[in-house]
């Protein structure tokens, strides 16, 4: 009898982690359907709102329009407070306007894009640095939001918990927090309009009489390093580019996991300059620098400091 209860007890058991494994795997494809809705959205749809930008201490509040034609993608986004920027994507080249009125910075062949555009075209590709799970039904700027997260696997990036229309899978609010859920930066719509295109000449961009710098040079990045990213992270952009303050041009890779973002800026030392190694932080953005051969390398991104330090670390000469 002792032998046959306890037979009965473990295929109780087995059934009961057997339902909880069908559960959490039945979980996390209805998120990743919410997911490839809220990536599609971002791209397709037509919309237009103001949302407001929280990192650290400091607060943007920006207003975008974003229209989908025969033409390809159009958007635009304006910073309502402080100094006037306003930033124009067709398709994949950026126009930043600056302040001053009279120059204009060109960044061609973008492929980071800005809020509500967090996720990659394939959002499955995530899931293998990220646990993906439904949360609950929630309001944003008015309307019913479905939230979903996704929970860093390990400790080279952060979580980042989503908020997606139920209507149309656009994301109205998203926020990245560390592994003590404080959080570290947030993006969150105020008021927004989907659906309606907005029209074709607020997206006019004005180049008369204006100088067009080219952010980055028509030269190849210097292939005489070797950079070994975090698990999951790819260089998904490289160039040499042009900086402020800067006397030569910087070698600039960026690292991406399809979500998480990092960058690795590699110099000549500058005589005039004194570099600060080690650790330090712009904001919510953590930046690692050291010096190797003759050279600066920078590490810098909204990742956790052992992203920065291992890329920085494996930085060298080929």
């Amino acid at each position: 009898m002792r032998v046959e209860y306890a037979r009965r007890q473990n295929w109780l058991a087995a059934g009961f982690v057997g339902l909880m494994l069908l559960s959490g795997m039945a979980q996390a494809d209805a998120a990743l359907d919410w997911l490839n809705r809220a990536a599609a959205a971002a791209r397709l749809q037509n919309y237009s709102g103001v949302y407001v930008y929280h990192h650290g201490e400091h607060v943007e509040v920006l207003r975008v329009l974003h229209r989908t034609d025969a033409t390809g993608e159009l958007e635009k986004v304006e910073v309502l407070d402080g100094a006037p920027r306003k930033f124009l994507r067709i398709n994949n080249d950026v126009y930043c306007h600056l302040p001053d009125g009279k120059n204009v910075r060109l960044e061609r062949n973008v492929l980071r894009r800005f809020f509500p555009a967090l996720l990659p075209e394939q959002p499955a590709s995530l899931l293998e640095f990220y646990g993906a799970k439904l949360g609950g039904v929630e309001r944003v700027a008015g309307r019913p939001c479905q939230v979903v997260t996704l929970g860093a696997r390990d400790g080279y990036r952060y979580s980042y918990q989503m908020w997606l229309d139920r209507q149309t899978g656009l994301p109205l609010k998203s926020r990245v927090v560390n592994s003590n859920g404080g959080v570290v930066s947030m993006f969150v719509f105020s008021e927004i309009q989907i659906g309606q295109a907005p029209d074709a000449r607020l997206f006019h961009n004005d180049l008369a009489g204006k100088l067009i710098h080219k952010a980055s040079l028509d030269v190849p990045p210097d292939e005489a390093w070797d950079v070994t990213p975090p698990p999951g992270f790819e260089r998904v952009q490289e160039a040499v580019r042009m900086l402020p303050g800067k006397p030569a041009p910087v070698t600039h890779l960026v690292l991406s996991d399809g979500l998480s973002v990092l960058s690795v800026f590699i110099e000549s030392v500058d005589s005039n300059m004194q570099m600060r190694p080690g650790l330090s932080a712009e904001g919510v953005i953590g930046i690692y620098a050291r010096e190797v051969d003759d050279h600066t390398v920078t590490t810098l991104g909204e990742v956790p400091n052992m992203a920065l330090i291992e890329t920085g670390n494996s930085v060298k000469r080929k």
